[in-house]
Formats: C-alpha cells, structure tokens, sequence
C-alpha cells in the first residue's frame, strides 16, 4: 500500500505544477481537480474514507464548480472562444487521461486488496463524527477564514474580469 501513497503522491505534485504552467485556465482547473482526486486517493489509502468523500464532493465537486461557474461569468467573448476551440486538439486530454488512469489502478489497487489501513500513524480512522468536531469546534474560525477567503477571491474575479460599463469608458475618454 506505501507504493500506492507514492504513486497518488506523485500524481498530485505533478498535477499541481502543471495547474500553474497552464496558459489556459480551463485546461488548469482540469488538472486541477485530478491533483484534488490523488489527494482524495492518499487520504483513502491512510485510513480515512469519509475525509477522502468529502475531499471530492467538496473540493473536486462543489468548488471546482464554482470556479467553472466564474470562469463562465467572466464571458471573455467570441475571441476567446475561437482560441479556445483551437486549443482543444485531441493531444490536449493525453496528460489527464494517463495520469487520471494511473490514479484509477491505484484505487482499484486498493479495493483489490481490501479495506484501507484502519490507521495512520496509530491514529484511529477519521468518521463524520470526529471530523465535524474538529471543524466546529477548535478549528472553526479556521473554516470561516476559508469560506470568507473564497468569497472575497470570488468577488475579486468578478470585478476584475466584468467589462466596463459604457458611462465609465465615456468618462475615461473625457479625462484622456
């Protein structure tokens, strides 16, 4: 099973580099969410299945939505859209695809072999029970800085991405 770990490891340092050397941001967040599912694959193969379904319905699911979402809210245009359909070759998927498999024998791997160790480190496994304590309660404010952190790198993008309204470019052009 430790070649397991090291093998979603490297899955989930090489997906995240390539996040930040991607030029276009689609095909980032697509790495994105495949180093969110390696990570999701280490926290299974350590013992902790419900942290592991949290980290992909949360994170893989739910703010990788929400990033699409801004993306699609910042409406860059037809310009961008014609790149984009020119970027999309089918060479594109190849890196994904042979580390999204990798990470799939992996856990398959796993379910072959059987349960996930019942501990890391002689910790006892993490359930619904112990995580919610730990959320809410002596790291709560923790979750709220993360919550209000993504909120404000929301309204952030937007105001940063929406195009101007036509009584500010008039008065741009006045002052030049």
């Amino acid at each position: 099973m430790a070649n397991v770990f090291y093998i979603s490891a490297a899955i989930a340092a090489v997906s995240t580099a390539l996040v930040v050397v991607q030029k276009n941001v689609v095909h980032a967040l697509m790495y994105l969410i495949l180093s969110l599912l390696s990570v999701a694959v280490i926290f299974f193969d350590i013992g902790a299945p419900f942290v592991a379904a949290l980290e992909v319905i949360i994170y893989a699911g739910a703010i990788m939505v929400l990033f699409v979402f801004v993306i699609m809210m910042l409406n860059l245009g037809a310009q961008s859209a014609e790149e984009e359909r020119h970027w999309q070759t089918g060479g594109m998927w190849i890196g994904p695809s042979v580390l999204g498999a990798v990470l799939l024998g992996d856990l398959v791997y796993m379910m072959v072999l059987g349960p996930p160790r019942s501990s890391f480190g002689g910790l006892p496994p993490a359930g619904p029970k112990q995580v919610g304590i730990k959320l809410f309660g002596p790291y709560l404010i923790g979750v709220e800085l993360a919550s209000m952190l993504l909120l404000a790198g929301l309204i952030g993008a937007y105001h940063l991405g929406r195009p101007a309204r036509k009584e500010h470019r008039k008065e741009e052009d006045k002052t030049e």
